[in-house]
């Protein structure tokens, strides 16, 4: 198969394991990455089971074809799915709001590996189907003309990360777990899905089993599971004055951090979703123990970011449509709302200067 993935980071991993499989992969990009990739490949760094170092998994020795272009060098028709995998804000770029459109028009299915959940994805939910969620995303008009049966979500959970000082073309796998993805309406669609699971799982390294999988779920509201997550652990990582690892965002507070988790499970589970799409509290509080670093949307606030995924405003939104309320997820989309405010008049500010 022919994949087209919008965003070289994170979406190096998903490219890699398909590369792996035998498939070709085409990363959408700047175009200093571009250049870097089409001559030096990507490299994927990833611990096997029981191995204590990284394996160094480069896109030149796999049998899949890479490459990588600019957004508005990418024909999306000649590709048999999309794979969404930039920051949600990023989508709003003129020369990215130019291939999404393209994107909708080719009528191709597309598989998002973001943390906020693409809105067409959203209007698949019967509840959400007319809920006023737009003021959640950076620019909503972006995601106008997606068929939503054509839009499926992948609840990213392997976590990862470019080495600041390295190269773009560079990123380190710190939790390898698996991607968990809902099914596309079209039965086709989701065949495709399948065969990609099927590839994926068979590849071995020195005859040993590869981490970060594909794994294909009939339900809706398996990637929803993530959301729990997010709450619980990355956006927790954004404080009044700094910011924290995940691990301690998590482990700071265990009770708070267990019913915080707890009250997005519930709502998850009000729009439908069956206990057995979520991931137990224990098992990710757990996993949490090993992430060392602050999330990437802490890291991007400190960085001075402006805009961020604002999943902490979509779970907000969707509890107030729901009649739930959480006095804590008002205080983490407060803090959140107050950083981004003055890095944004920071920004006004030093350019005036």
């Amino acid at each position: 198969m022919k994949m087209l993935i919008l965003g070289a980071s994170y979406g190096s991993l998903l490219s890699t394991k398909l590369l792996m499989a035998g498939h070709d992969v085409t990363l959408i990009c700047r175009s200093a990455s571009a250049a870097l990739i089409n001559s030096e490949g990507t490299e994927v760094r990833i611990k096997l089971r029981d191995e204590d170092a990284h394996r160094a998994i480069r896109s030149a020795d796999l049998p899949g074809s890479l490459n990588a272009v600019t957004p508005e060098q990418a024909r999306p028709e000649d590709y048999d799915m999309i794979a969404l995998a930039m920051q949600e804000p990023q989508y709003s770029a003129p020369s990215v709001r130019g291939l999404m459109a393209r994107i909708a028009a080719s009528g191709k299915p597309c598989l998002s590996i973001m943390n906020m959940p693409p809105l067409p994805f959203l209007r698949r939910i019967e509840s959400l189907e007319n809920m006023a969620l737009d003021s959640a995303y950076d620019d909503a008009s972006v995601w106008q003309g997606f068929e939503p049966g054509l839009m499926s979500l992948c609840s990213p959970d392997p976590q990862a990360f470019r080495p600041p000082e390295e190269g773009t073309n560079i990123l380190h796998v710190g939790l390898p777990t698996n991607f968990k993805a809902a099914v596309f309406a079209d039965p086709a669609h989701t065949a495709l899905l399948r065969q990609l699971e099927a590839d994926i799982a068979a590849v071995t390294i020195d005859g040993k089993d590869v981490p970060v999988k594909l794994r294909v779920y009939d339900s809706l509201f398996v990637p929803m599971a993530k959301w729990s997550m997010l709450l619980t652990g990355n956006y927790r990582c954004v404080e009044d004055d700094g910011v924290r690892a995940i691990r301690d965002a998590v482990h700071g507070d265990i009770d708070a951090s267990s019913q915080m988790y707890a009250w997005v499970d519930a709502l998850a589970r009000q729009l439908g979703a069956d206990a057995a799409d979520q991931v137990p509290f224990e098992k990710y509080a757990n996993a949490a123990n090993s992430l060392l670093k602050p999330s990437s949307a802490a890291r991007a606030i400190a960085s001075g970011v402006a805009n961020i995924e604002r999943v902490d405003r979509l779970v907000q939104l969707i509890g107030k449509g729901l009649g739930l309320h959480n006095a804590e997820l008002d205080q983490i989309v407060s803090i959140v709302d107050a950083r981004l405010h003055a890095n944004a008049n920071f920004d006004k500010v030093a350019s005036v200067g």
